[in-house]
């Protein structure tokens, strides 16, 4: 495995071995994949292999098919569900993952301090750094940013597609508001260092990265903090889960991890639920619960900002 300067010298080097994978069937992808091609030329990026891909089910092929060649960067174009798989293969591989943020809410690339215009994250793929940062990883998969457990679910298999292209991560907002009125709340156990938590909520979050729903949820935490971060929102109440989104709209950034509100461990997180659930894993509906969280930490090299700080 080569380090991230060895890295950083490979991909600004003349004889890069790139590829660029972009999901056109993102809210973003297939309007802006010729804008995409156009600003990476001018930019000076150059890729071996380009593969639009129009059918996400194939992604997973396209990307151990592009593996087998080691690049030494992917840059993969699309949604948080595109960049949750690509993460899932590139972690802890000697390769740099490059993001170009065309999804509703770009939560991972957010984490990352990425530009979410298009202009902006080229300028990063020819400007950034290399940074390495921590993936989770639940059920037999890897995750970028975060697992949830209970009205995220729901909201994920209701939004309606269309109304994500017109308002983009509004939709959610306005998907969730209408779900509250009929979800349940539901009944969580958390393990957590040795210590077990009992709670009854309406969602429940298991964080690797720094946002939700496109916005921050602690101004301190990030994706290279080697924590994980366990939160809630509502409890029993329906009032109570009004006022918790209405707060993490409003004042997310002004929190700190150091809040009551969190659970933060540098280890393993058991979530069991009663009634089992499915979990929601950035964005696509797992497994069952109960389930286990881990963490790896500094498993994944990623182009990043300079300012980004690199723990």
């Amino acid at each position: 495995m080569r380090s991230k300067e060895d890295l950083q010298a490979a991909i600004r080097g003349p004889r890069r071995r790139a590829a660029l994978v972009v999901n056109t069937r993102s809210r973003r992808g297939r309007r802006l994949f010729a804008a995409s091609r156009r600003l990476l030329a001018e930019a000076g990026q150059s890729f071996d292999e380009v593969h639009p891909v129009g059918d996400p089910a194939r992604l997973p092929d396209v990307l151990r098919d592009v593996l087998t060649r080691d690049p030494d960067l992917v840059v993969v174009g699309g949604g948080d569900g595109t960049i949750a798989e690509a993460v899932s293969h590139l972690a802890r591989r000697d390769a740099v993952l490059g993001v170009l943020p065309l999804g509703t809410t770009n939560n991972f690339a957010r984490s990352l301090e990425l530009p979410v215009t298009l202009r902006g994250a080229v300028q990063v793929l020819r400007d950034g750094k290399v940074a390495d940062v921590d993936v989770g990883h639940v059920a037999g998969r890897v995750f970028a940013n975060m697992v949830s457990v209970g009205l995220s679910v729901d909201i994920a298999e209701r939004v309606p597609h269309g109304l994500k292209r017109v308002v983009g991560r509004a939709a959610y907002g306005l998907t969730g508001a209408y779900r509250m009125l009929y979800h349940q709340p539901f009944r969580a156990i958390v393990e957590v260092d040795g210590k077990t938590y009992e709670t009854v909520t309406h969602q429940l979050n298991i964080a690797n990265g720094s946002h939700h729903s496109g916005r921050r949820f602690a101004g301190d935490a990030s994706p290279d903090d080697r924590l994980l971060n366990v939160y809630r929102l509502g409890d029993r109440s329906r009032l109570r889960l009004t006022a918790d989104m209405l707060a993490h709209l409003l004042s997310g950034p002004r929190r700190r991890l150091a809040d009551d509100m969190f659970l933060n461990t540098s280890s393993e997180v058991r979530v069991i639920t009663d009634p089992p659930l499915r979990i929601d894993v950035d964005g696509e509906i797992g497994a069952l619960t109960p389930v286990t969280v881990g963490l790896l930490p500094n498993a994944l090299k990623v182009l990043v900002p300079r300012s980004f700080v690199d723990r």
